[in-house]
């Protein structure tokens, strides 16, 4: 026969409702109380029941982050590691725990319904690549604490922090004009692929800002790895004018590019200079090392951290904004050559 709450009660002399307290850490209880019911706890083997806890108590201490991972995802996305420890110290210092969770997109709705109908977690961390309209639905018609790392690329209600990447755009191609390279290149991820999309159009911007052209052949689409930057990069070398730099939309394709220009015989950064984004391991290994747009990955982890606390405290809060703003890390693969038009004309 099961321990129950007034079993406890009877062992400790006191009641029922001083025993939930003592369990609940609520209400003004002495010191004695609390070790007769803690003995009493002990001596009759009895484990207060999680769930029923945690609907008295309305809180878990306990925040969720929901994503996709799988082999070789600390490779494919290191950043996710520094973002995980910035939101676990953010969370920490107020005494809550970070518990992930991969899932695919079609099983997060269900998943989260039912933990937070149970009251299991007391908010939510979404990485955009698991949230749906029907989470949207969810979240916002039962008012849950979330956050989601990303911005959606569809109508929603859903709170989000992200990294501004049209301004790292922005950032690469000011910095490969003020070098005085003036035929730019950008080599991207396929249609689909909403990052490379924005820095795509934050190097547009600049551009146009300043009447530089970028010819059809110059602008290259493929698959987000090395074989594809290689391959793009030889099409760039095909083109009957070459482009002197190469804007990469990520690091692996700035492996393949690098790759390629040097079983070309293209000296980097002399005859073509190449910039890409996000601070991996990849971009300081590589000879030259690259020029970077960088983000502080580990301080939007923190700031997401806040982000959902607040929620947690106020869930009517809407949060939607970019997290720290990227700088350009200058190494090896850039460099400033002689003054020309384009760079007096660059503020």
């Amino acid at each position: 026969m099961s321990v129950t709450i007034k079993d406890v009660a009877r062992a400790a002399q006191t009641s029922p409702a001083t025993v939930s307290k003592v369990m609940n850490g609520s209400g003004s209880i002495s010191q004695s109380t609390i070790e007769r019911v803690e003995r009493a706890m002990k001596e009759l083997g009895y484990h207060p029941n999680a769930r029923a806890r945690n609907f008295a108590k309305q809180s878990t201490k306990l925040v969720l982050f929901l994503t996709t991972l799988g082999k070789n995802a600390g490779f494919q996305n290191p950043h996710m590691f520094e973002i995980l420890s910035g939101m676990e110290e953010a969370l920490s210092q107020k005494g809550y725990l970070l518990c992930v969770k991969s899932m695919e997109a079609e099983n997060v709705v269900t998943f989260v319904e039912k933990i937070f109908d149970t009251k299991e977690a007391d908010g939510v961390i979404l990485h955009a690549s698991v949230i749906s309209p029907a989470l949207d639905r969810l979240v916002s018609g039962k008012n849950i604490p979330h956050i989601v790392i990303g911005i959606p690329d569809f109508p929603s209600h859903f709170s989000w922090i992200d990294i501004d990447n049209r301004l790292g755009g922005e950032l690469a191609a000011r910095h490969l004009l003020k070098c005085g390279y003036q035929s730019l290149a950008f080599l991207g991820g396929r249609e689909e692929d909403s990052i490379s999309k924005h820095r795509l159009q934050g190097v547009l911007s600049v551009l146009s800002e300043h009447d530089v052209q970028l010819p059809k052949g110059l602008l290259q689409k493929g698959d987000s790895d090395c074989d594809s930057g290689y391959a793009m990069t030889e099409e760039l070398l095909r083109q009957r004018k070459r482009p002197d730099a190469v804007v990469c939309a990520n690091n692996y394709i700035a492996y393949g590019c690098v790759m390629a220009l040097k079983d070309h015989e293209v000296a980097i950064p002399e005859e073509m200079g190449v910039i890409t984004f996000d601070e991996y391991p990849l971009s300081r290994i590589l000879k030259p090392m690259l020029t970077v747009v960088d983000i502080d990955v580990f301080d939007m982890g923190y700031q997401t951290g806040k982000c959902i606390l607040s929620k947690i405290r106020k869930p009517n809060l809407a949060v939607r904004y970019y997290s720290t703003l990227p700088s350009v890390l200058e190494r090896e693969s850039t460099r400033k050559k002689k003054s020309n038009h384009v760079i007096d004309e660059i503020k």
